[in-house]
């Protein structure tokens, strides 16, 4: 029989950590795994699993920046009634499906506010007749804990449930320990993968779909519109005017921000573009003049692995500070111009687009590790064959 893999992922306001775990499923499903994928987030469209199964429990999001309250696919408080039957649900999950491995995406680094049913699932699956490997699978950074006592219990919680903790990013680039500050007790569990990327455009790819084109994206879209609109005004302001800007629209942006968007946009301009999110959204950023995004892991990692300039605006709303370190990082070597989201403006942007232009290429910087769904194939054989 072929081992059993049992992945858990929730995503609270963007879909990066959701189109990750979805592109790790999808390899573990291809190397012969029995895979199912636990989904505690609102369903996106057109997820590609692969061969893995997905079990999707009732929905949570989160509010706002500040992930504090969590409401549910009609935008109700959730209660402890409806906590109670998620719980069960992925609990029953578990029993079915008796993972000889289970993976849980962040927690304990992260996904505090889901411990109602993170605590009773590893709990559950340290019980069962044959206990599976515990694996944390990490983004590159996480977001910095205000408080000693959090870090405590993220080190007591790993150190009584986990065996060992992927962080998917390269340490030559940004090791885990820029900002987990205890590193060092988890050093010897603790391995990195390089960047998890797949999708990109094959050799063969159509090279006239969206030529030198402005592709301006925001991932999902939950907070991308101020940047999409900031875009639209910054378009007669800088060099690139007389190309086709094409605005990608991710599926969770909110109606109101895409009515915006078109508000702003030339009536009868046929050099603007405005439409949802495509699966072909690395053909385009391969074959584009320049990229204009936010700064999440997997749009960022896209860029350096496929345009040719971009300008990054990292989102730095609420608690988070991952996409702003990741962006500040790589615009120090001048890889790509970064302006704030405190200076986000049509002309700041316009100037950072002209910057990009006399500037040197991405493709022009050394290759990060992107090697990610390699090595962690690699490490998943390694760890179920150990317990074999």
């Amino acid at each position: 029989m072929n081992a059993r893999i049992l992945f858990h992922v929730q995503h609270l306001l963007g879909i990066g950590h959701l189109r990750r775990a979805a592109t790790l499923v999808r390899h573990f499903a291809a190397a012969g795994y029995d895979t199912v994928l636990t989904s505690g987030g609102l369903p996106v469209p057109g997820l590609d699993l692969g061969g893995a199964r997905l079990v999707q429990l009732p929905p949570v999001r989160s509010t706002d920046k500040f992930f504090k309250v969590l409401v549910d696919d009609t935008d109700t408080v959730i209660d402890d009634a409806f906590r109670q039957r998620r719980t069960a649900l992925l609990l029953d999950t578990l029993r079915q499906h008796q993972p000889d491995m289970l993976i849980t995406e962040l927690f304990p680094f992260g996904r505090r506010q889901l411990r109602f049913e993170l605590i009773p699932l590893v709990e559950a699956a340290r019980a069962l007749p044959r206990r599976p490997v515990m694996v944390s699978s990490v983004r590159d950074i996480l977001v910095r804990s205000p408080k000693p006592e959090r870090v405590d219990e993220m080190i007591d919680l790993f150190g009584r449930y986990y065996d060992w903790t992927m962080v998917h990013g390269d340490p030559a680039f940004i090791p885990f320990s820029r900002t987990f500050p205890r590193w060092r007790e988890i050093e010897d569990r603790t391995f990195h993968t390089g960047y998890v990327i797949d999708g990109l455009p094959a050799a063969d790819a159509d090279t006239a779909i969206g030529r030198d084109d402005v592709l301006v994206s925001a991932g999902g879209g939950a907070v991308g519109g101020p940047l999409m609109c900031a875009a639209m005004a910054a378009r007669p302001l800088c060099r690139l005017r007389e190309r086709r800007w094409r605005f990608l629209c991710g599926p969770q942006m909110p109606a109101q921000d895409v009515a915006a968007l078109r508000a702003l946009a030339p009536a009868g301009d046929a050099g603007v573009v405005i439409e949802p999110a495509r699966r072909d959204f690395t053909t385009l950023l391969r074959n584009g003049a320049l990229s204009i995004s936010q700064g999440g892991y997997n749009t960022l990692i896209e860029t350096l692995a496929v345009a040719d300039r971009a300008v990054i605006i990292p989102y730095a709303g609420g608690l988070e500070t991952e996409q702003e370190l990741r962006a500040e990082l790589l615009a120090e070597q001048g890889v790509f111009q970064m302006v704030t989201e405190t200076q986000l403006s049509p002309a700041t942007l316009a100037a950072a687009i002209d910057r990009a232009l006399d500037g040197a290429s991405i493709r022009d910087f050394p290759r990060i590790d992107a090697d990610g769904i390699t090595k962690t194939l690699a490490l998943v054989e390694g760890w179920l064959a150990a317990r074999s």
